[in-house]
């Protein structure tokens, strides 16, 4: 008897301990628009658990995830009507540190820009653009992301895909929700890349599944259809829908002269949209006329050459532009951002191996964000901060099987079932990853009356990816979306 129960209790020794939340908060005050603003900044993870049923028996709330947030309520305002702002970048494989350190927290770092990049070890100072002047933020790393992680003994792969990951930032907007008592408060989802699909589908999740309606999402360089982006045989879209982005990028680098960006710009996109979208689906149908003509305009408006263009066969693949462009230069070009530069050893390569706009700015917000959790925000922990990983590959679309990955109709769904629901949408002008051109065309497709579309707003920067690492770009951007939540 006596060798059973300490059977037992070995037993007992080796169950994983309960999760529970780690939540740390820390008082600060900044100076914005002349006033002080006093905040409580709160940061650690959450505990997410399943209502379990077994052969129709309930067996309790179980842990299934602690996921990381960082939170800033200002003190001393009325809770019930100050808005609140959900942000969470993409990738997939992204924690929130670009949004959160680049343009809306109350801190950011100094990264520098293309051309004039920081050194280590950086800079943090404070941000008197922050929203929070106008809206308390709560940033959302996803699962195995930042210091994110499925339970011991979970299965992160249940996070890694489109609707697992889903239903996970919802219910954490949920629960925020619930136990700060903010669900009569204005409530906004802020997403960057593929962090906008992400938003829509969780706007649409949170409305259909808990009644929570949002007032606005925030899409920074939206893509809501990847049909729009992907280079898949037989999908002629991309080409056309990238072509104002590349002239863009060669304008930025001196293949335009002297010609204004937005003469450019129009050019580019009457055309993408007309002659060149013709030419593509004409294929071998076009006259050596017809195609000469063709390959011409592309090659003016890309900065490449004819020759290349026709060798091509007029389809310009996004990473074999960044390649080529100023390959003359033994220079590759940014997919982020077409406005950084970087070099390859092997001049001829067809694809780079290395995006310059990512690499060029990656380790300040690395050095930042693990800086600023600890020493300022009194968090510890010594898992890695994942500001991007791969450990969410593969990436399930099971839901999407045989169709493009898309959000359009969700969106749409979303809009019709909340009238007030506003939608705005930053560009950048340079950003190879997901071209402005491609969110106007997927915007004008969708599915909403008429009268809703006067709650959509498009705003555009001479920047890419992330805007924000451009001064003038962060300056108006934080304008921008400071009147959007106002004005709401």
């Amino acid at each position: 008897m006596a060798e059973e129960k300490a059977d037992e209790a070995t037993q007992q020794d080796t169950t994983p301990a309960e999760p529970v939340d780690d939540l740390v908060s820390t008082h600060h005050a900044i100076t914005a628009d002349g006033t002080e603003l006093s905040y409580t900044a709160t940061t650690g993870r959450v505990v997410l658990r399943d209502e379990v049923y077994t052969d129709g028996k309930f067996d309790g709330n179980k842990p299934k995830a602690e996921v990381f947030l960082t939170s800033y309520v200002v003190d001393a305002a009325p809770e019930d009507n100050r808005p609140v702002t959900f942000a969470f970048n993409g990738g997939p494989g992204s924690a929130s540190v670009w949004l959160h350190l680049g343009v809306l927290g109350p801190r950011r770092v100094l990264s520098g820009d293309a051309g004039d990049l920081a050194p280590p070890p950086y800079e943090l100072a404070d941000n008197p653009e922050t929203l929070l002047k106008h809206s308390d933020l709560v940033f959302i790393d996803p699962v195995s992301t930042g210091y994110s992680r499925a339970v011991e003994g979970g299965k992160p792969g249940e996070f890694h895909g489109f609707q697992g990951d889903i239903e996970s930032i919802a219910e954490v907007i949920r629960l925020w929700t619930t136990r700060n008592g903010r669900w009569m408060s204005p409530k906004y989802l802020a997403g960057e890349s593929y962090g906008t699909l992400r938003a829509a589908a969780v706007a649409d999740h949170l409305q259909s599944r808990h009644g929570l309606y949002p007032n606005g999402l925030l899409l920074i360089s939206s893509v809501l259809d990847m049909g729009t982006i992907r280079f898949t045989e037989g999908n002629d879209l991309p080409f056309s829908l990238y072509l104002p982005t590349y002239a863009a990028i060669a304008h930025h680098h001196g293949k335009h002269g002297d010609r204004p960006l937005r003469d450019v710009l129009d050019e580019a996109e009457k055309f993408a949209a007309g002659d060149y979208a013709w030419a593509l689906a004409r294929g071998a149908r076009l006259t050596a006329e017809e195609r000469a003509g063709v390959v011409r305009k592309v090659a003016e408006l890309s900065g490449l050459s004819e020759d290349y263009v026709d060798r091509v066969n007029l389809r310009i693949e996004h990473l074999r532009f960044f390649t080529e462009l100023l390959r003359d230069e033994r220079k590759t070009v940014g997919r982020m951002d077409g406005r950084f530069t970087g070099w390859e050893p092997d001049a001829a390569v067809e694809r780079f191996t290395d995006d310059p706009s990512i690499s060029g700015i990656r380790g300040a917000y690395s050095a930042a964000i693990n800086h600023y959790l600890r020493e300022e925000l009194d968090y510890r922990n010594d898992l890695p901060y994942e500001t991007l990983t791969g450990r969410v590959q593969p990436w399930s679309y099971k839901e999407f099987e045989g169709a493009a990955v898309s959000v359009v109709d969700r969106l749409g769904s979303a809009m019709q079932a909340n009238p007030h629901l506003r939608v705005h949408v930053g560009c950048g002008y340079t950003d190879g990853a997901t071209p402005y051109f491609a969110a106007e065309h997927v915007l004008a497709r969708l599915p909403v009356p008429e009268e809703l579309r006067e709650n959509i707003d498009v705003r555009y920067y001479p920047a890419g990816h992330m805007m924000y690492v451009h001064e003038p770009s962060r300056i108006q951007q934080s304008e921008d979306l400071a009147n959007f939540v106002a004005g709401s």
